[in-house]
C-alpha cells in the first residue's frame, strides 16, 4: 500500500518542483521592514478622505544608515530601481512612482544616481466613481538594492488599510518633502539634445534664473545611453545651459526624445536632491551605430570565455586537443549513473522492500514480468516528463539548470514531508491500509500492475534529491543537446535506474536466490527506515541554508505534528476524533504562525570570507566583477560552483579543498579562491555555469589571465588540484 498510497504524491511534486521557483511565499504582511541598513515604511497620505475623486496618496519611506543608499528609476553605473508592486481592491488603481530628484554619488571612475537619509517614494491611488467600500486595503510587494561599498537587495511585504471617510494625514510632512523634490515638468520650447560620435550634446533653455552660472547636476532618466562617472563638460552662454556628456560605448538605444532632470548640486545625507527641472527633450540629428547588449559577465571574463568555449565544453583539463564526447558516452554515463542511483539512502529503502518481495512470489513469473515492466515504465516517463518541462522552461528564458528544484525552500520542505512520511510508514508508526478508506486499500491488491507503475513514478520523486547531487554535471550537458537527445539521456537514465528491479523481475535465478519470507522482513524493512530519517535531516539542514535557522525549526515542528497527525488517524475511536482533530489545529496553526519562515529566503551578505586552516587564505563570494577584477589583476582565479543541497561539493568542500597542503599551493601561486553559491536560485550562476557548458554542481574551474579555462572532475581529489596548480 505504501508504494500506492505515495504514487498519487508524486503526481502533485512534479511540477510542485518545476513551477515552486514562483511560488516562494514572503513574510506576513506589516507597515515596517527594518534591517541594519535602512528602515521601509508604507504610508499613506489622504487628507481630504479616500473617496473617488479625491488625491489618494501612498509611499514607500525609506530611512537609511549613514553611508547606506538606494537608488533613482535610472540607477547609473550600477545598482537597481526600487520595485514597487501593489495589490488594490477592484475600483482602485494605483500610478507610477513620482520620483524625487535624485543624488550623484560618484564611486571612483563610476557614479549612481539615488537616494541617501530619508526618501518617500509616492504613488497616487486613483478610485473610480464607482468605488463603494468603506475602506481601502493596499497590499505592497517592494524590492530596493540597498549599498554602500557592498550591496545588499532587501524586499518586504505591506499592508495597510485606508479609510474612505475622514482624513489620514499623519505623514503629512513626509510626503510635502517628497512633493517638494520632486522636479518641475518644463515644456521643452527650444531645448533639445543631440548625439554625436561619442558625446550626448545637451542645450537647455528657460531654466530658472536663480540657477544661472550655477554647477548643475544631470540626470538623463534611459539607462545605459551615457558614461554617468565619466568627466563632462557644461557651459552657461546667456541663460542657456550647454553641456557635453560622453556616450555610453555600450549604448544599445537610440530614442528619439530623450527625458532627463537636472538639478542643483545637493550634500549627501539629506534624502533626495535638491528640487530640479524634468524635460523632455526632442533629440536632434542622427544616433551613432549602437554598440551591441553587454555581455552577461565583463568583457574581460568574456574574452576568455569565448576563447576556450568549445575546448571547455570538450574536456575537462582544458587541453585544446580534447575530443568531444560522444553522445554515446553521455548514454553510457547516464545509464551507470541511474544505476548507482539506486545506492542512494534516498532510493535504495524503497527498491530493496520491492525486491524483497519478490520471495513471496516466486512462482508467478508473468506477473512479476508484468511489475516490473510497469516499474520501469513509471521510472522512465517520469524522468522525461521532468526533463521536458525542464528543456521547455529554459526555452521559455529561465535561467535553470539542473538540480534547480531544490533551490526552492518549498519543493525542499515538500520533500521532507515526503519522506518523513515514508520514513514512519517504513518504521511501523502507522499503516496506510488504516488511515485510508477500505476502497482505496483494496486497489492495491486487485491492480498490482498499477501499483508498480506508481512505485516507479515516487521512485523518480524521491531520487530527486540524490539525482542532482551526483548527476548534475552530466545532466547539465544533456540540456545542451538538441531535444531528441537530451530526452533520449533522462529516458536512459530512468532506465539505468529501474534496471535492477526490471532484471530481478525477468530473471528467475534473482528471486530464487532471496532468502525466504520470514519475520527478518519486518525487521528489515524497520531498519530501511534510518535512511530516509538521514535524508530527511540533510533536507532540514539544506532548508537551514535557504530560509536559515527559523526555517529549519519551523520544518522540524510542522514535521512533528505531521508525525502525530498520521499516528492518531491509525487509532480507533473517540481517541482517532480527538487527537486528530488537535493534530489538524495544530498543522494548521503552525502553517500560518510558522510556515512562511520556511518559504523565506535569509538576507545574504555579499562580498563575505570565510576563513580557511592557512594564514592569509580564504574564500570570497563570487561575482562576474570580482572575477573580472581579480584577471585584471593578473592573478589566477579557482572557482568553486557549489550549492548546499550538492552532496558531492559537500564532500569535496570538507576533503580536498580543506586540505592543507591544497591550500598552502593556492597561497603560493596567488590563486584567488572564489565561491559561487547556486543554493538558491541565481541567474549570474546559471550564466557563468552556461559559458562553461554546464547546468549543474559541482563545477570547478581555474581561470587564469591571457590562458584556456581548466575545469576539473566532480569528484575532486588532492593530487588532481595540485597537478592543475602546478602548471600556473
Amino acid at each position: 500500500m505504501l508504494r500506492h498510497a505515495l504514487g498519487a504524491a508524486l503526481l502533485a511534486l512534479l511540477p510542485l518542483s518545476l513551477l515552486a521557483q514562483g511560488l516562494l511565499s514572503a513574510a506576513p504582511a506589516g507597515t515596517v521592514v527594518q534591517s541594519d541598513q535602512a528602515r521601509a515604511e508604507l504610508l499613506a497620505h489622504a487628507p481630504e478622505g479616500a473617496g473617488p475623486g479625491q488625491p489618494v496618496w501612498v509611499g514607500l519611506q525609506i530611512t537609511h544608515a549613514p553611508e547606506w543608499h538606494t537608488y533613482w528609476k535610472n540607477s547609473g553605473d550600477s545598482g537597481l530601481p526600487t520595485e514597487l508592486r501593489w495589490t488594490l481592491p477592484p475600483g482602485v488603481s494605483a500610478g507610477e512612482i513620482a520620483w524625487p530628484t535624485p543624488r550623484k554619488f560618484p564611486i571612483g571612475n563610476l557614479a549612481n544616481y539615488g537616494y541617501d537619509g530619508t526618501v518617500v517614494l509616492p504613488v497616487l491611488l486613483t478610485v473610480d466613481p464607482g468605488f463603494s467600500g468603506r475602506h481601502i486595503d493596499v497590499q505592497l510587494d517592494a524590492s530596493w538594492l540597498v549599498c554602500r561599498k557592498e550591496c545588499i537587495p532587501e524586499e518586504g511585504r505591506f499592508a495597510l488599510r485606508i479609510p474612505v471617510q475622514g482624513s489620514t494625514a499623519l505623514h503629512g510632512t513626509a510626503f510635502d518633502a517628497s512633493f517638494k523634490a520632486a522636479p518641475t515638468h518644463q515644456a521643452a520650447l527650444d531645448s533639445h539634445v543631440e548625439p554625436a560620435q561619442d558625446v550626448l550634446k545637451v542645450s537647455l533653455a528657460g531654466l530658472p534664473k536663480v540657477w544661472r552660472g550655477q554647477t548643475l547636476e544631470f540626470f538623463p532618466e534611459p539607462p545605459g545611453v551615457i558614461e554617468p562617472g565619466a568627466a563632462w563638460k557644461q557651459t552657461w552662454v546667456g541663460d542657456r545651459w550647454n553641456a557635453e556628456v560622453p556616450l555610453s560605448p555600450h549604448r544599445s538605444e537610440s530614442p528619439a526624445r530623450f527625458a532627463l532632470v537636472v538639478a542643483r548640486a545637493a550634500p549627501a545625507g539629506h534624502g533626495p536632491g535638491s528640487t530640479g527641472v524634468r524635460i523632455d527633450a526632442p533629440v536632434q540629428g542622427t544616433w551613432p551605430a549602437a554598440a551591441p547588449l553587454p555581455a552577461a559577465v565583463p568583457d574581460a571574463l568574456q574574452a576568455a570565455l569565448a576563447e576556450n568555449a568549445a575546448s571547455a565544453a570538450a574536456s575537462r583539463t582544458g587541453d585544446s586537443g580534447a575530443t568531444p564526447l560522444t553522445l554515446g558516452a553521455i548514454l553510457l554515463g547516464a545509464l551507470l549513473g541511474g544505476l548507482i542511483l539506486n545506492l542512494m539512502p534516498c532510493v535504495f529503502p524503497v527498491l530493496a522492500i520491492k525486491v524483497t518481495a519478490f520471495a513471496k512470489h516466486v512462482d508467478d513469473r508473468r506477473g512479476l514480468r508484468a511489475n516490473g515492466v510497469a516499474y520501469a515504465v513509471g521510472v522512465v516517463l517520469s524522468f522525461v516528463a521532468l526533463g521536458a518541462l525542464l528543456l521547455a522552461l529554459r526555452a521559455a528564458g529561465e535561467q535553470l539548470g539542473w538540480g534547480f528544484q531544490l533551490q526552492s525552500p518549498v519543493v525542499v520542505a515538500a520533500l521532507a514531508a515526503l519522506f518523513t512520511l515514508i520514513g514512519l510508514n517504513l518504521a511501523g508508526l502507522f499503516e496506510f491500509g488504516r488511515i485510508l478508506p477500505s476502497r482505496v486499500a483494496s486497489l492495491q491488491a486487485g491492480n498490482p500492475t498499477v501499483d508498480a507503475f506508481l512505485t516507479g513514478m515516487l521512485a523518480t520523486a524521491i531520487a530527486s534529491p540524490c539525482t542532482a547531487p551526483f548527476m548534475g554535471a552530466s545532466l547539465g550537458l544533456a540540456v545542451g543537446l538538441p531535444t531528441p537527445q537530451a530526452l533520449a539521456v533522462f529516458a536512459v537514465l530512468g532506465l539505468g535506474m529501474a534496471l535492477p528491479y526490471l532484471v530481478a523481475s525477468w530473471v528467475p535465478a534473482v528471486a530464487r536466490a532471496l532468502p525466504r519470507p520470514g519475520p527478518w522482513m519486518e525487521v528489515f524493512r524497520r531498519f530501511m527506515a534510518f535512511p530516509m530519517f538521514a535524508t530527511v535531516v540533510w533536507l532540514v539542514w539544506v532548508l537551514g541554508q535557504q530560509s536559515g535557522i527559523d526555517g529549519a525549526a519551523a520544518l522540524l515542528m510542522l514535521l512533528l505534528v505531521l508525525a502525530l497527525l498520521v499516528w492518531s488517524l491509525g487509532l480507533r475511536g473517540r481517541s482517532r476524533q480527538v487527537l486528530a482533530g488537535l493534530s489538524v489545529v495544530g498543522l494548521l496553526w503552525l502553517g500560518w504562525a510558522v510556515g512562511p519562515n520556511v518559504t523565506r529566503l535569509q538576507a545574504t551578505v555579499p562580498g563575505q570570507t570565510l576563513a580557511t586552516a592557512v594564514e592569509g587564505v580564504s574564500w570570497q563570494a563570487w561575482s562576474p566583477q570580482a572575477q573580472a577584477d581579480l584577471l585584471a589583476q593578473g592573478r589566477p582565479v579557482f572557482v568553486d560552483f557549489t550549492a548546499a543541497w550538492c552532496v558531492t561539493c559537500q564532500y569535496n568542500k570538507r576533503t580536498t579543498l580543506a586540505d592543507e597542503s591544497v591550500l598552502r599551493h593556492f597561497a603560493a601561486k596567488n590563486v584567488a579562491l572564489l565561491r559561487a553559491d547556486w543554493t538558491r536560485r541565481d541567474p549570474a550562476v546559471t550564466a557563468a555555469l552556461a559559458q562553461l557548458s554546464r547546468n549543474g554542481v559541482p563545477v570547478y574551474a581555474i581561470y587564469t589571465p591571457a590562458q584556456p579555462i581548466r575545469l576539473l572532475s566532480e569528484v575532486l581529489t588532492v593530487d588532481e588540484v595540485l597537478d592543475a596548480l602546478t602548471g600556473l
